[in-house]
């Protein structure tokens, strides 16, 4: 199955590319944003007074290797300490529920995010740097808020 998956989403970017994935900001920042499937918020918050304030913005579309990269970013940039997890929950991969859950629970000995009910949680990452996220990192549930005022208020 995973090969098939792997096939599927090699297929799915050719036919439908989406090259945004994250833009960097403010260095010195200990926030990033998680916009989830919400392409247009990503770019509306990077093209914003808001990115100022902001270290990286980021979209999460897999419940596997998009937060296999979440770990591995956080991991090797220890100012980060907030992730603000914001706009549309991606149908049928849940990535944001995955991530909350890795948060909360962490892996089991096969590498799956225990009580994800997403279709294919494993990831790659060592469970120290899961450790690390769970315990360094502050996740902020805005799952499906996609109103650019209102997540603007949180982070200035």
């Amino acid at each position: 199955m995973n090969s098939l998956g792997n096939i599927i989403g090699e297929l799915c970017k050719i036919i439908l590319p989406i090259p945004e994935e994250s833009y960097l900001g403010n260095t010195n920042s200990s926030i990033a944003i998680c916009t989830l499937s919400s392409i247009d918020l990503l770019k509306k918050i990077s093209n914003s007074e808001l990115f100022n304030h902001i270290s990286i913005a980021g979209r999460l579309l897999s419940e596997n290797k998009g937060i296999d990269s979440i770990i591995k970013y956080v991991n090797q940039n220890k100012k980060i300490k907030t992730i603000i997890v914001c706009g549309k929950e991606v149908s049928g991969h849940k990535s944001g529920h995955s991530l909350f859950e890795l948060h909360k629970n962490g892996i089991d000995n096969h590498g799956r995010i225990i009580n994800s009910t997403s279709p294919d949680p494993f990831l790659t990452v060592n469970k120290s740097e899961i450790n690390y996220f769970q315990n360094e990192i502050n996740l902020v549930n805005m799952i499906n808020e996609t109103n650019f005022d209102t997540i603007k208020k949180f982070v200035i």
